[in-house]
């Protein structure tokens, strides 16, 4: 029977370093991977836990911000795709041995979205420490898994991105406009996508323009409007035409929004809507920022 007391202490960053040792070499493969989880387990133990039998307790270790760049280098060629994913996500692992896994064409199915997927190149294209090359080589892969990946890392390049504006997949154009690093253009470009997903994340992003913002709360869908409406880098004049949005969803997201001007929320105390009624009370309640 599985030791839930012994997995919370082995999981105590401030145990004992030979209890964590002991309960390292428990024979329950969850106490091994809490220990391997345990931000203040050092690499000795790291290093014997890496040649664990059970994969679930070596992609512990492969996904630990402790391990050394010899543990990776011997995780990485793990006969097990999901510890070497793990490796391909963490950001100590060198470039050299990301260049190598971003070829790995090991593919699990994913029930949640009913195909499979490539594990290990998907995490590589997502680690920021991959190369360049790499993540150029990846944006231009046959599958729609990787290079939305590509587009969801944080140092892709630019031209990259902005490039991904006319992918035939709808989820990478939706990754782009989630992007923390899309450009004004390309926002504004993905602003009159056809697929709602792709508008609903460039109403979200910060760094979508007043105008586009503006542009998109007129869109016929109210997902778009209330994102709009809960975008606290909304103009005041889009949060107040918004206020008056016929979907309850949209004017409480105006209510809660930390921009709203005040006197648009005391207004909304009023609303015929309960829901809208309470999150302008709340808002007042907390205190508006001016």
């Amino acid at each position: 029977m599985r030791d839930w007391k012994k997995e919370r202490e082995a999981s105590d960053p401030d145990i004992d370093g030979e209890e964590l040792e002991r309960l390292a070499r428990d024979w329950d493969w969850h106490v091994r991977r809490a220990a391997a989880n345990n931000p203040a387990a050092p690499k000795e133990i790291l290093g014997e836990l890496a040649r664990d039998r059970v994969q679930w307790v070596r992609e512990a270790v492969a996904a630990s911000p402790q391990a050394d760049g010899e543990i990776l280098d011997l995780l990485a060629e793990d006969g097990d795709g999901f510890v070497r994913a793990a490796v391909a996500l963490n950001p100590r692992t060198s470039p050299e041995i990301l260049s190598d896994l971003a070829e790995d064409e090991t593919m699990d199915f994913d029930y949640s979205l009913s195909k499979n997927r490539y594990i290990v190149m998907e995490a590589a294209a997502k680690n920021p420490k991959s190369p360049e090359e790499v993540i150029r080589a990846l944006a231009d892969h046959g599958d729609e898994g990787v290079r939305a990946a590509v587009v969801s890392n944080p140092t892709v390049p630019e031209d990259v991105l902005f490039d991904r504006r006319i992918d035939p997949s709808w989820s990478v154009r939706t990754a782009a406009a989630r992007s923390p690093q899309a450009t004004v253009e390309l926002l504004a470009y993905l602003a009159a996508d056809r697929i709602q997903d792709v508008r609903a994340a460039v109403a979200m992003n910060k760094k979508t323009s007043a105008s586009t913002l503006a542009s998109l709360a007129a869109d016929r869908d109210v997902e778009i409007r209330a994102a709009v409406a809960s975008n606290p880098i909304a103009d005041p004049a889009t949060l107040v035409a918004l206020s008056g949005d016929w979907a309850w969803k949209v004017r409480e997201a105006v209510a809660q929004n930390p921009s709203t001007p005040e006197e648009v929320v005391r207004a909304l105390v009023g609303d015929g809507d309960q829901s809208v009624k309470k999150a302008a009370r709340e808002r007042l309640e907390g205190g508006i920022r001016t």
